[in-house]
């Protein structure tokens, strides 16, 4: 019996695995509950090098990234315009603009209208890595772009905290760690691609084929900006050279936000109904633990309650990150307490909700998304609202009072 990927369940389909194995029988496919997922495509080629579970992060319960001693800013860009454009503060696309400005290629993800999807690509230009721009809240597709990375060029990778720690294990494998500099964010989780595409073609049933798309939007202030845009425009109608320059949402053909009425992606996305399996149980990225150089997220706590243009939290955790943030002239930086870093955020893994595996089979069949959540999810919030009751409670009081 072979010894390689093939045997993890559940895994974070990061996809590094594809890019590592040297007989390329690695393909990330999406599996049945709307994940993407690493299959063998051919068992009998494996050479049981075993280069796959060697940089796989799930395959390991130690980070890649030891004794990192993290420092924490509050930062935003200088630039008013990337700042609007931007989900948070836009501490992240300066990064990458000032590493590409300085010879790096850079890794990110951009969403793919064609294949109704988040991708990762690489950019070698300011222009290029446009795309980038805004928060995609499902899992990317990054087979492709890690596969085209190479030993001779330097590259700014970004990603979720599970991709970027199999990514240093594999460049650690090919001794080329110093020729990058990593990034990962807070991550709430992965939703199943089941609910996204539900979710958009329900919306396309009463716009037509999308053309764009955004999972944020800054217009009502940052606080307010978990609004679903969705836009019926041809994808080339679109600038990407110009457009973090100008807004291109004025004409929304779909707008929904969170708060009023509640749109439904984020009403499954932000309770965790339909999570990658790994996000449950497996995520070990809480807070301060990353393999990144630099980690970022938003602000959300009470400190910044008041901020309103979107500010970065900005972690440091290695001396190469510090010495870019050092250099970094595009944004305003401060120094913060770490508690105040990760106001707001996720601390803990969410637990598994008992509807997990009813709701995965109802979605993906592209049916009204509003009859699914009336259907399944409404009744299993009615049955939690006593523990929701009592977790609001526990929050404003700052103590424990039930286990989760």
């Amino acid at each position: 019996m072979k010894n390689n990927i093939g045997k993890l369940k559940d895994c974070y389909g990061c996809g590094v695995c594809t890019a590592v194995c040297p007989v390329k029988i690695i393909n990330l496919k999406e599996n049945a509950g709307g994940f993407y997922s690493p299959q063998i495509s051919n068992e009998e080629k494996c050479i049981n090098c075993e280069l796959c579970l060697k940089v796989c992060a799930f395959n390991h319960k130690e980070l890649s990234l030891q004794n990192a001693i993290p420092k924490s800013y509050a930062g935003y860009s200088k630039n008013d315009i990337i700042r609007q454009r931007c989900s948070s503060g836009g501490v992240g696309f300066e990064i990458a603009r000032f590493l590409i400005e300085k010879g790096y290629k850079a890794c990110g993800v951009r969403y793919d209208i064609s294949n109704e999807r988040a991708e990762h690509f690489i950019a070698s230009s300011v222009e290029e890595y446009t795309p980038s721009i805004g928060s995609k809240y499902i899992q990317s597709f990054s087979q492709t772009a890690f596969s085209e990375i190479s030993r001779k060029e330097k590259y700014f990778v970004s990603g979720t905290p599970c991709q970027i720690d199999s990514f240093r294990r594999y460049i650690r494998h090919l001794k080329i760690e110093d020729n990058f500099i990593l990034l990962d964010f807070f991550c709430h989780g992965v939703p199943s691609m089941l609910l996204w595409r539900d979710y958009l073609h329900n919306v396309e049933k009463e716009i037509g084929k999308a053309g764009f798309v955004s999972w944020r939007n800054k217009t009502n202030g940052w606080h307010d900006s978990w609004n679903m845009n969705v836009d019926p425009v041809e994808s080339n109608d679109i600038d990407w050279h110009n457009s973090y320059n100008i807004n291109i949402l004025e004409k929304k053909h779909f707008y929904q936000s969170r708060w009023k009425g509640g749109d439904l992606f984020y009403k499954f996305f932000l309770s965790n109904y339909c999570l990658n399996k790994c996000c449950y149980k497996s995520c070990k990225y809480k807070c301060f633990l990353s393999s990144a150089d630099i980690r970022i997220g938003d602000l959300w706590g009470k400190t910044f309650k008041d901020e309103n243009l979107g500010t970065n939290a900005v972690i440091v955790f290695t001396e190469n990150g510090a010495k870019i943030l050092e250099q970094l002239k595009q944004c305003n930086l401060s120094p913060i307490a770490t508690n105040t870093c990760v106001e707001g955020q996720m601390k803990k893994c969410p637990s598994l909700p008992l509807i997990y595996r009813h709701l995965l089979k109802a979605l993906g069949k592209d049916e009204p998304l509003q009859k699914t959540f009336n259907h399944i999810v409404k009744p299993y919030r009615l049955l939690t609202i006593p523990k929701r009751i009592m977790n609001l409670i526990s929050y404003k009081l700052g103590i424990k009072l039930i286990s989760h």
